[in-house]
């Protein structure tokens, strides 16, 4: 059993920056593909970016690629989202996410997640 939990959330003026963190605790941290996801108000859950297991394959959403980059530190346990030239458009719960993986691949799927954080906000005002 994994324990995800994210930090970093917060208000912040477009084109500003924001740094999540999510740690992990249970299980085998580095054998665990990861994922940030967002959902805002009235819409679906959708996939930010993933990191394989080794942190080699990594996969952006074309709304954040350019801006946002994903990294893990497997032996603090913990995946990062450091998010730039923030847009109103942004603005989200920001979900942490962990499948096992066999291989280094990625997911952008919310289906083949078995582990989730309880999210953080991020606000950015125009």
């Amino acid at each position: 059993q994994v324990q995800l939990v994210e930090s970093g959330g917060g208000l912040v003026q477009a084109g500003g920056s924001v740094r999540l963190s999510c740690v992990a605790s249970g299980g085998t941290f580095s054998t665990y593909a990861m994922g940030w996801f967002r959902q805002a108000p009235g819409k679906e859950r959708e996939f930010v970016a993933a990191v394989g297991w080794l942190p080699i394959t990594i996969g952006y959403a074309d709304s954040v690629k350019g801006r946002f980059t994903i990294s893990r530190d497997n032996a603090k346990r913990t995946l990062s989202l450091q998010m730039n030239s923030l847009k109103p458009e942004d603005t989200a719960v920001y979900y942490c996410a962990a499948v096992p993986r066999t291989s280094g691949g990625i997911s952008r799927s919310t289906r083949d997640y078995n582990y989730w954080g309880q999210g953080t906000q991020v606000t950015v005002s125009s």
